[in-house]
């Protein structure tokens, strides 16, 4: 059932399932099927927006793919975090990925893993604004109106038609936007229904674009899906800016600018920044110094420290919110120097810092 969720981005149901059996047959050696489970877990995290989590997944299965010969796998997880690397904005670090991923790939005709290569390279360039690049890669992944119903394709509906929108290609966006409607992706799963909606009003004309927004930030997927709902939320700030609707244009873009700053997506958040400059409203990049409210704990890290500060061990903690040991023991480490401390003993003291305000914030 889990192998079947994958391809109807509905993993989150089964977690816990999925994180016993990594635990059962990592034990008993079937090594393969652990490294599988870690894939899949690192998949889910990142629809939700936990990219740490999904890159501390991703980084574990990566090492037992390498410690134990599975080198398909191993790719698959280093696509993972060309993801991450991508949409915060590491260029370089996507390149490399993906140049690694391409260069073991493309000899043996493995098209899947090729085409997210792709399509981590089209996030990265659509963050730094290089929308023709963008282009360029997002039509590797499917032709323009010629979509595949399965994965990268239809997750990259939207980086086409955002890029070739931006990139002057405004027929083909609308001909990938309409092949996506007339395929009914939407039926596939919540998230694509989100990503086909988002798709159709980037590509709308001016007069039909605002009820396209709208139906699509009104999908349930919108809260399950923080990026895509952000890059929607930027997309509508944009139009809305464009056609002088200046006050609702303020309320998307500082949507969009709280959901990408607490995801760690810097170049997606100054360009939602940029927007709201050019609205008239000041803006500046939050400091992110030790000590700041920029700096505090997200919300899962909130989760972990609080157990962390009774006593809970790092397997308990993971028992209870579906998370491996390491995953635990990752999030400590960078929990640490947030709260200025450098041990466990200390978490409950620093925990007590942290205003009911920021307390509710984080939660």
């Amino acid at each position: 059932m889990a192998y079947a969720a994958v391809g109807v981005d509905d993993l989150y149901g089964y977690r816990y399932l999925i994180q016993r059996m990594i635990e059962r047959e990592r034990d008993d050696g079937a090594i393969g099927v652990a490294i599988a489970g870690l894939l899949m877990l690192s998949i889910d995290s990142y629809e939700r927006g936990q990219w740490d989590e999904a890159d501390n997944l991703a980084r574990e299965g990566l090492d037992l793919a390498a410690a134990n010969g599975y080198r398909l796998l191993g790719e698959q997880l280093r696509f993972q975090l060309a993801f991450v690397a991508a949409a915060r904005g590491n260029v370089d670090l996507t390149r490399a990925l993906t140049d690694e991923i391409s260069t073991w790939a493309a000899p043996r005709g493995i098209g899947i893993t090729q085409s997210c290569a792709r399509h981590a390279r089209a996030i990265a360039a659509l963050g730094e604004g290089d929308y023709e690049e963008a282009y360029v890669q997002a039509i590797q992944v499917d032709p323009p109106g010629a979509l595949a119903p399965g994965i990268p394709g239809r997750w990259a509906i939207m980086d086409l038609v955002e890029a070739a929108v931006r990139a002057g290609h405004i027929d083909q966006a609308r001909a990938h936007a309409a092949a996506a409607q007339q395929a009914d992706m939407a039926r596939i799963s919540p998230r694509t229904a989100l990503i086909t909606a988002g798709a159709a009003a980037v590509a709308a004309d001016d007069d039909e674009a605002g009820p396209l927004f709208e139906a699509a930030l009104s999908l349930p997927a919108a809260d399950r899906c923080p990026f895509e709902r952000a890059r929607i939320h930027l997309a509508y700030g944009q139009r809305l800016r464009r056609t002088r609707v200046t006050t609702r244009a303020r309320l998307h873009l500082r949507a969009a600018i709280d959901t990408f700053d607490q995801l760690g997506a810097l170049p997606w958040a100054q360009r939602a920044r940029n927007e709201l400059r050019a609205t008239g409203v000041a803006t500046s990049r939050p400091d992110t110094s030790p000590g700041t409210r920029s700096a505090s704990l997200t919300a899962q890290e909130w989760q972990i420290a609080t157990l962390a500060a009774t006593g809970l061990t790092n397997k308990q903690i993971g028992e209870r919110l579906f998370l491996s040991h390491r995953t635990v023991g990752a999030h400590l480490h960078r929990i640490f120097p947030k709260l200025g401390i450098t041990s466990r003993a200390a978490l409950r003291a620093a925990l007590e810092t942290i205003t009911p305000d920021e307390n509710d914030q984080a939660l």
